[in-house]
């Protein structure tokens, strides 16, 4: 007599497979017998009371607030432009490519290292030199213009 080509473990991977299927089958069932059509719009709106939370219950009148379009602002306010040398940093060449024609400087109070190109420099620098400088926005980040060389009083 032949031996069977199912082994035990075979039936049993194909039992749980079987039970998961029914589970599955019975959860869709479920599904489909407990939705409610919701057809009713009173029962589909939500309302938002004065401390921004969802509620059911409309708002109340006596407590609306009216405000002025023309007061509120959106975005950033707008700021005066700086005057030419308010904006004056102190810094330090920490390297200098004469050669190539640029360096960094790093500046003495956030301590960034800010790009320098020779062509906004007024006065010749090296490296090692203490400066005074404003910056600019460039498509890189911050770039300093109109480098001066610092001296003390």
């Amino acid at each position: 007599m032949a031996k069977s080509r199912d082994t035990f473990d075979k039936k049993e991977k194909e039992k749980l497979r079987q039970k998961k299927k029914q589970e599955k089958q019975q959860k869709k069932d479920d599904r489909k017998s407990n939705t409610v059509k919701v057809t009713d719009f009173e029962n589909m709106i939500a309302y938002v009371d004065e401390f921004g939370n969802i509620t059911s219950t409309p708002p109340d009148p006596s407590k609306k607030r009216v405000f002025d379009a023309d007061t509120i602002e959106i975005g950033v306010s707008k700021h005066a432009e700086p005057l030419p040398g308010e904006n004056l940093r102190k810094g330090k060449v920490t390297f200098f490519n004469a050669s190539k024609g640029y360096g960094f400087i790093k500046d003495e109070v956030s301590q960034d290292s800010i790009f320098v190109h020779i062509n906004k420099c007024i006065d010749p620098i090296q490296e090692n030199d203490k400066v005074i400088f404003e910056t600019e926005k460039s498509p890189k980040g911050l770039s300093a213009v109109d480098v001066k060389l610092f001296k003390a009083p």
